[in-house]
């Protein structure tokens, strides 16, 4: 694959690296998170560049964190930071003598936030930026930012899209990953399988105690198995003998290393967003394909199967493009407390606009499937600017005031 494809996070660096002293590029593994930083670093007069999953290397930044990094010229970039953090109190002492920017680009696959000592040694000094597996507008080369028109009221338009579950297939089932792509469906399932055996052993270790991390293959499955609808740590917990703590910490680990993601409901009063159920998903269509078990063919024919995974891809599409918008929104779902209404995804700005977006398997749309969004709509008022259900026809078509449907593959048009 190589890097032909420009990824949207390339020129956000280059900016941070401009006006910030340190910049952080934080991802699973397996996203191009080396091949991204050495592009932008090449970009970059002089910059050095040290590997620390070279052991070499490693060992020495371990040992002498304050002497590795007085022999190095500046800028630099460090890959996999997270395995010498001790690293970033001693570069929070040069920052703090040196304010140039652009001195330290960094990457990590754990969320090297998560510990303490190193968000206190960062904060105010660094920008973090994170890159996830390939979107379908990456692949694309799209140029076009679908959450950003959506948020100025015009969806894209598009005429003759391919249509039904089979123009999707094989987009889900492939999924983001630069290197499971390029492999063909059995070879690619071997792949998922060594790479979940590889964060289980390295990177889950370094942050967890392995009292329980045998449990955590069959979390992940569970959690797949929920992906796209509320997650409540309790029954699941129920289902594996876990407890509903243990359930939580053990989520909220493999968030920290980019595999699920969870999204909280959107209510009108802030502050009762953060006693309602999340949502939760597995951040590539193709991992969470490998977990439900699931090959192309049931893709196709399980309903069950074909509406999780194809939200899933939706909702995770719309995350990567609300991340590289000039809109910058936040990404909630929305569920009535009655029931009665949902909407797989609300995306609301700084200024309180929103855009509410529902994703359907089927070719055709019918007036029970934007139900809840004209409802928000009236509710909302002006601060609605737009609605679209997501559909496998072939063509965007206005369904009512403000609420279109629209081809999946206007995501990346």
């Amino acid at each position: 694959l190589g890097y032909v494809i420009r990824r949207h996070a390339h020129d956000p660096l280059l900016t941070a690296l401009s006006d910030t002293r340190v910049v952080v590029l934080l991802g699973a593994r397996q996203v191009g998170k080396s091949t991204l930083a050495r592009a932008v670093a090449a970009e970059v007069a002089n910059m050095d560049v040290a590997s620390l999953d070279d052991r070499t290397l490693r060992e020495a930044a371990n040992a002498d964190p304050k002497g590795f990094l007085a022999e190095r010229r500046r800028p630099i970039l460090i890959d996999e930071i997270q395995r010498a953090p001790d690293l970033l109190l001693e570069i929070k002492g040069i920052v703090d003598g040196d304010r140039r920017p652009g001195q330290f680009l960094l990457t990590g696959s754990a969320n090297i936030l998560t510990a303490p000592k190193v968000k206190e040694a960062l904060t105010g000094r660094a920008e973090y930026l994170t890159l996830w597996p390939l979107s379908q507008a990456e692949l694309s080369g799209s140029r076009s930012n679908f959450v950003d028109a959506l948020l100025n009221g015009e969806p894209p338009y598009v005429a003759d899209a391919a249509t039904g579950r089979d123009a999707f297939v094989d987009i889900v089932a492939r999924g983001g990953y630069p290197e499971a792509r390029l492999r063909a469906p059995a070879r690619r399932r071997v792949w998922y399988r060594d790479y979940i055996r590889s964060l289980i052993e390295r990177d889950l270790r370094d942050l967890a105690s392995a009292e329980k991390l045998e449990q955590v293959p069959r979390l992940l499955r569970l959690i797949a198995s929920q992906s796209a609808n509320l997650f409540v740590p309790r029954a699941v917990g129920r289902k594996i003998e876990l407890s509903k703590d243990t359930v939580a910490a053990y989520t909220r680990l493999l968030e920290t290393i980019y595999i699920v993601q969870r999204v909280r409901a959107w209510t009108p009063g802030i502050g009762s967003r953060e006693v309602q159920h999340e949502k939760i998903y597995v951040v590539d269509s193709g991992l969470l394909a490998y977990l439900l078990g699931a090959n192309e063919q049931r893709i196709r024919t399980d309903d069950q199967i074909t509406g999780t995974i194809l939200e899933n891809f939706v909702a995770m599409e719309i995350a990567r493009l609300a991340e590289a918008s000039e809109s910058q929104p936040r990404q909630y779902h929305y569920r009535q407390r009655s029931g009665r209404d949902e909407i797989d995804i609300v995306l609301e700005t700084l200024s309180g606009e929103i855009v509410a977006a529902e994703v359907k398997a089927a070719a055709t749309v019918a007036p029970t499937d934007y139900r809840a969004l004209a409802k928000l709509r009236d509710a909302r008022g002006t601060d609605f600017v737009a609605g679209v259900v997501f559909y496998t026809g072939p063509t965007t078509v206005p369904l009512s005031e403000r609420i279109w449907a629209v081809p999946i593959s206007a995501l990346w048009a």
